[in-house]
């Protein structure tokens, strides 16, 4: 066993030097002065260093880049108790996991009652160590992921999702995030060249200091044109993301198209970029763009992943988002087209009508009013809500509406024209049935018959200012093919106000629907005035700007016998 001294004591210690010199645990041993004199076959093919070049010199003189405990050993001469250490860093040997580390045991050795130094026994643990941190990536990775699916599409507006997507990723993985989707149909906007992709820009997400520097990259448009041959193109194209780390200028050039963004993009102190399409079936409906500056590290491959991982959740978010705000802008469009058709109500009776779409679930229904003149000066008027949303039920609406305006030509008694509306939509196959309420108004007679198919009752306001609610018999709603409807006489005197409603107007969570429209009768309403003032002061005091349903109201004044 050579040593320090050029003393050779393997014939002292041959069966130990067999075992130490076995065993592929390193071992080495350290004088008063933490100098070796001892090292095993072992620890020479871990560190690379030959046992020679251990001799007579420190941990730190053979091994630079790895951590030194003296202070440790130290201790251990001083008093005498074992200890255990960590050592990390990098030898002569390359290693797959880079930093290595090792868990040594070190011991005080004595000889004849004196210190003579310390002797350290260790085991690498390096792959269990990059498997910890592995697990811990993953699971940093999955709760970043469980965080983007609730903070990423909370309502089903594009530009909130587009917004969300940005501030959630800058800055929990980015100093900067930018957010384009693909918008050929730009209002205003001239139509793009052949072989050019719009994107219409979004979000971007930076902090302060970050976005003076950025500012010019947003152009004067609301879109930027992406050219075949893009950086950011071919992403979209291939759906496949794009890493570049301490990019060059050239490769920033590729990125921005616009020659002066490079040097925008230097003055803010950017290094690395990721680029990631947000993917959905067959195509892409846009892309981000993650910057990091100044001393972030740059992108790795777990940041890669968890990026992609938030781009497709949040890709179907957007996608989502886009389609129903088609889908319900064409219901908008084709409701308000219906409802803005002119009613014809007899000028014995005032009209005034409102419809509000709801606000926070985006939903347009199946909503109607009606007025319809008949023979004799008397008005129908028609209140109905068609079940369910979007443009299924606007399209029943509308052939509800066409019914019972059919059905009125008649000169049916209300409760007939609400029976034979049942058995037509039932013929024609209406697979959604509708409350509706139909109110015969007699400027003759003074009076006014309502009959309801599953609808809420009208509340009618006198000219003293006293309101009731006007109980009706229940009937089933129509298109179930049920009938069986009755109906109910009540005077309506000269400037009284007739209220008729949808449910948007009363429905309110935690509270029965019954205690909600007697409240209507609570509220002082009164029958003087603009019917569109009474409307109004309705919607604020219910709805403050906001409803979760929509809302179809109309308002009938009964005008003076003069009139």
């Amino acid at each position: 066993m050579p040593s320090a001294d050029g003393r050779d004591s393997s014939c002292e210690c041959g069966f130990l030097r067999g075992i130490i010199e076995g065993t592929s645990a390193p071992v080495f041993i350290l004088d008063r002065h933490l100098r070796h004199i001892y090292v095993n076959p072992a620890w020479t093919r871990v560190t690379g260093v030959p046992a020679a070049d251990f001799l007579g010199r420190t941990l730190g003189e053979v091994l630079p880049n790895v951590q030194t405990p003296d202070d440790v050993l130290i201790e251990v001469l001083a008093d005498g108790q074992p200890r255990e250490v960590t050592l990390t860093g990098t030898t002569l040997v390359p290693s797959l996991v880079g930093r290595r580390l090792w868990r040594a045991v070190f011991h005080r050795l004595e000889s004849e009652g004196q210190v003579v130094g310390v002797c350290g026994l260790g085991v690498e643990v390096s792959n269990l160590r990059q498997y910890m941190d592995d697990l811990e990536n993953a699971h940093q990775r999955l709760a970043l992921l469980d965080s983007a699916a609730v903070r990423v599409g909370t309502t089903l507006d594009v530009a909130a999702t587009c917004g969300e997507l940005a501030d959630f990723l800058a800055p929990s993985l980015a100093d900067v995030a930018a957010v384009a989707i693909v918008d050929d149909e730009l209002p205003d906007t001239p139509p793009t060249r052949p072989g050019v992709l719009r994107l219409r820009k979004m979000k971007l997400a930076a902090p302060p200091e970050l976005r003076w520097h950025l500012r010019e990259l947003a152009g004067p448009h609301p879109y930027v044109e992406l050219p075949r041959g893009s950086l950011t193109r071919r992403c979209l194209d291939s759906g496949r993301p794009w890493r570049g780390n301490m990019a060059s200028d050239e490769l920033f050039q590729k990125l921005t198209v616009e020659p002066d963004h490079v040097r925008v993009i230097r003055a803010a102190g950017i290094h690395s970029v990721l680029i990631v399409p947000l993917p959905t079936t067959g195509r892409s409906v846009g892309v981000v763009i993650l910057m990091r500056a100044g001393e972030s590290a740059p992108f790795t491959d777990e940041d890669l992943l968890t990026a992609q991982g938030v781009a497709s959740r949040a890709a179907v978010s957007i996608d989502s988002a886009r389609r129903y705000t088609h889908e319900h802008t064409m219901t908008l469009e084709l409701q308000r087209a219906l409802l803005s058709e002119p009613g014809c109500p007899h000028p014995s009776v005032e009209v005034a009508t409102r419809y509000l779409p709801s606000g926070r679930s985006a939903l347009v229904g199946g909503d109607w009013y009606d007025s319809i003149a008949l023979p004799g000066r008397r008005t129908l008027l028609v209140m109905g809500d068609v079940m369910g949303h979007g443009f299924q039920a606007a399209v029943a609406m509308s052939q509800y509406r066409s019914v019972l305006r059919t059905v009125a030509a008649s000169g049916l008694p209300v409760h007939a024209m609400l029976g034979e509306a049942d058995r037509r939509a039932a013929r024609i196959g209406l697979d959604r049935v509708a409350t509706c309420l139909l109110v015969l108004v007699d400027h003759e007679a003074g009076t006014c018959t309502a009959a309801t198919a599953g609808h809420l009752p009208p509340i009618l306001v006198h000219p003293d200012g006293g309101t009731e609610m006007l109980h009706l018999p229940a009937g089933p709603p129509i298109g179930t093919e049920l009938g069986d409807y009755e109906m109910t006489t009540f005077a309506f005197e000269p400037g009284a106000v007739l209220l008729l409603y949808t449910d948007g107007l009363v429905e309110q969570r935690g509270q029965d629907i019954d205690d909600s429209v007697r409240g209507l009768t609570e509220m002082g309403l009164s029958a003087d005035g603009p019917l569109e003032h009474l409307l109004d002061t309705l919607l604020t005091r219910l709805t403050s700007g906001m409803c979760e349903d929509d809302i179809a109201l109309l308002a009938a004044r009964r005008r003076p016998p003069s009139t």
